[in-house]
């Protein structure tokens, strides 16, 4: 009798916060094209679920992500050039979906990541690290280049930082990581479940539609020209003002009170 392939993706839900945790800790949650296709549908599905405000995305285990599991990457050798392009291509599909999520995502990174591991990081709105959390660029090591993460990563820390931390594949301390903005907070590992869930609670207080227009808007500033981005951004901000989200925003403001996306509890 076959038995079903295991979970390699679990999700969890406390209220309005989903985590989704990456479910290889005996190989330090390295992707493979089954952990891939979850981790897509995963985000897939809870960008989607208006019962979500926030997604937490974590590693089980000691790990966050080693990046591309080596027995994968070991079959990718006999591939041709035209299957190579259609392996990166799935593989740059699951980052986009993470990095246009309309929902806030924090990065709870419990370990070391690595290579496709730190695009995963790059990809996150908020990421807190503890305190012994590895990162690198490695790569290199293997003959290999960051590229499909590198439309991710290079925004993220910038040219400068890319170019050393990219040529040298060396890996850096969760203060690095800090420095050049890769993540935005470190913490004891006994502190990193309270330290996330402040974060989104913070979230949860904010207007959903606000926050996903707030990513757009990012998005916008970075990838458009000088003149469409300030059209964007005109009406962008009209759009806001104007929208159900916002009018009830303004009026909760005036009035002294909780604004309606916010329930007593989250208050």
């Amino acid at each position: 009798m076959a038995h079903a392939a295991p979970e390699l993706v679990q999700i969890t839900r406390t209220e309005t916060v989903a985590t989704v945790t990456l479910n290889r800790p005996e190989l330090h949650n390295a992707f493979n094209p089954q952990l891939m296709q979850e981790l897509q549908a995963a985000f897939t599905s809870l960008g989607a679920d208006e019962a979500v405000r926030v997604i937490v995305l974590t590693g089980a285990g000691r790990s966050f992500s080693a990046g591309g599991d080596l027995n994968w990457m070991r079959e990718t050798h006999t591939y041709t050039h035209e299957q190579n392009v259609a392996d990166a291509a799935a593989l740059d599909g699951m980052f986009q979906v993470l990095d246009t999520c309309p929902k806030p995502v924090i990065g709870r990174i419990n370990g070391a990541a690595l290579g496709g591991g730190v695009g995963l990081v790059a990809c996150c709105d908020l990421a807190v690290a503890v305190e012994e959390a590895r990162f690198g660029f490695t790569e290199v090591k293997l003959g290999l280049i960051p590229a499909v993460i590198a439309q991710y990563v290079v925004p993220k820390i910038g040219v400068s930082q890319s170019r050393a931390l990219f040529v040298s594949g060396e890996r850096f301390t969760a203060e690095r990581a800090f420095e050049i903005g890769l993540i935005h907070a470190i913490t004891s590992s006994d502190e990193l479940d309270a330290t996330v869930q402040a974060l989104a609670q913070r979230m949860v207080s904010s207007g959903p539609a606000a926050i996903n227009a707030a990513k757009q808007l990012i998005r916008a500033m970075w990838e458009q020209e000088r003149e469409a981005a300030r059209s964007y951004a005109i009406n962008a901000i009209a759009q806001a003002r104007t929208s159900a989200e916002g009018q009830e925003g303004m009026r909760a403001f005036l009035e002294k009170r909780r604004p309606g996306w916010v329930t007593r509890s989250e208050s």
